[in-house]
């Protein structure tokens, strides 16, 4: 007998909080059986345990090796999982460039919002952490994108996002991009002094944002 939607869901997070790859491959096979929509058990599954784990970095009862196994719990119940997602106008992808600002190196919350756009139909440049900042430019540039979205952890590197912005400003292409900001200091108080175009506090809400932002444009 198939299992309720929560359950399935439940053991997903499980399986990434956890660290029990074989649980998440399991739950990810079970989903696709069971019919559950792919987005919905990625999204309220999968990465509802990332964002545990997530919290618990923060609160330092987890570190660094067990989030790579969370990760890694993560990704392989994902390659399940994305094929069967219900992608629109998969032929051309809206294109993004994400990444961390330069100074900053926590890329935690970055690479979920990657996750979350990737599967959402978006085209990522992923540039990483400690990313200088005209590289966000040039990217942007070279790959056609309309998003770049800036992450970071520190107030130190706040002012970087701001930088990127008048980067583009200078060039005279600002109203090519849309700018998409967020991570733990960003506020969207902050994002509208600095001219962005939208804020994010979490990855769920960074896609719903980004398919605001972009509703209507095409791709390159």
């Amino acid at each position: 007998m198939a299992r309720d939607r929560e359950d399935i869901l439940q053991d997903l997070a499980d399986g990434v909080l956890n660290m029990d790859e074989d649980l998440a491959v399991s739950t990810a096979l079970e989903a696709i059986e069971a019919g559950l929509d792919a987005f919905d058990a990625i999204t309220n599954g999968l990465v509802v345990g990332m964002n545990k784990a997530g919290e618990l970095y923060d609160e330092e009862e987890y570190f660094v090796p067990e989030l790579l196994i969370c990760s890694d719990a993560l990704y392989a119940a994902l390659d399940i999982l994305k094929p069967h997602l219900n992608r629109q106008n998969d032929e051309k992808k809206l294109g993004c460039v994400i990444g961390v600002v330069e100074g900053d190196t926590h890329d935690i919350g970055k690479n979920l919002v990657k996750i979350m756009l990737d599967v959402a139909g978006f085209e990522i440049h992923d540039l990483g952490r400690n990313v200088p900042l005209a590289d966000f430019v040039e990217k942007a540039k070279e790959v056609g994108a309309q998003m770049i979205c800036l992450s970071t952890l520190m107030t130190t590197t706040m002012d970087g996002m701001s930088t990127v912005i008048e980067m583009l400003k200078e060039e005279g292409i600002r109203d090519r991009f849309k700018v998409l900001v967020g991570g733990g200091p960003i506020s969207q108080a902050f994002a509208d002094r600095i001219g962005a175009d939208g804020y994010a506090d979490n990855a769920a809400s960074a896609v719903r944002v980004a398919k605001a932002l972009c509703a209507g444009l095409k791709a390159a």
